[in-house]
């Protein structure tokens, strides 16, 4: 089974909110922020406001942003320096 690599489109964001019976403005009233707070989430990385809208959605906020979480959780491996 191939992981899905792709970020969910806006719109299937804002759908899937809709269907929670959220929208980004009550969501974003309802946790103490801006009415247009948690629009940010949804064109540039910020990553408060992806937890609020993953939890409200039901989902790991990596399953609908892969790409951002895949920069954040990279660790480089060096190797280890050999001592002369």
């Amino acid at each position: 089974m191939q992981k899905n690599t792709a970020d969910w489109h806006r719109a299937d964001i804002v759908a899937a909110l809709k269907k929670k019976g959220w929208t980004i403005a009550a969501l974003s009233r309802e946790v103490g922020l801006s009415s247009n707070t948690l629009k940010t989430a949804l064109a540039t990385p910020y990553l408060k406001g992806e937890r609020i809208i993953a939890t409200a959605i039901g989902v790991p906020p990596e399953e609908i942003w892969p790409t951002r979480y895949e920069h954040r959780n990279f660790h480089p491996v060096f190797p280890k320096a050999v001592n002369a």
